[in-house]
């Protein structure tokens, strides 16, 4: 938990992912729309990837990639961050955090 929590506030945005996720490229892909440069952690590539996966799990995050974090608070995955698009409050939360300008 402790290495989540720590890579999670690195960054206003921090994206857990894997490399072969359709919905974890199109979260991404959202974000680098706005112009917002998260940190994206893929977690089949990196060293420890299913221990970080198995506590986003612990969580809540079902399924565990994508997770998102803004401002270092657990946002959720996929369905969570277009709930937030579609309702107008993921932009005004990410200029919140630092992450948008404009």
């Amino acid at each position: 938990m402790e290495r989540v929590t720590k890579l999670a506030s690195e960054k206003p945005v921090v994206i857990f992912s894997k490399s072969s996720c359709c919905m974890s490229h199109t979260i991404k892909t959202l974000f680098y729309d706005f112009g917002v440069n998260p940190a994206v952690y893929e977690l089949d590539e990196i060293s420890r990837g299913c221990e970080i996966e198995q506590t986003l799990s612990r969580l809540g995050c079902n399924p565990s990639v994508p997770a998102v974090f803004i401002g270092g608070e657990f946002v959720g995955g996929a369905n969570e961050v277009m709930s937030l698009h579609l309702n107008r409050s993921l932009i005004p939360m990410l200029r919140r955090v630092g992450a948008l300008w404009v």
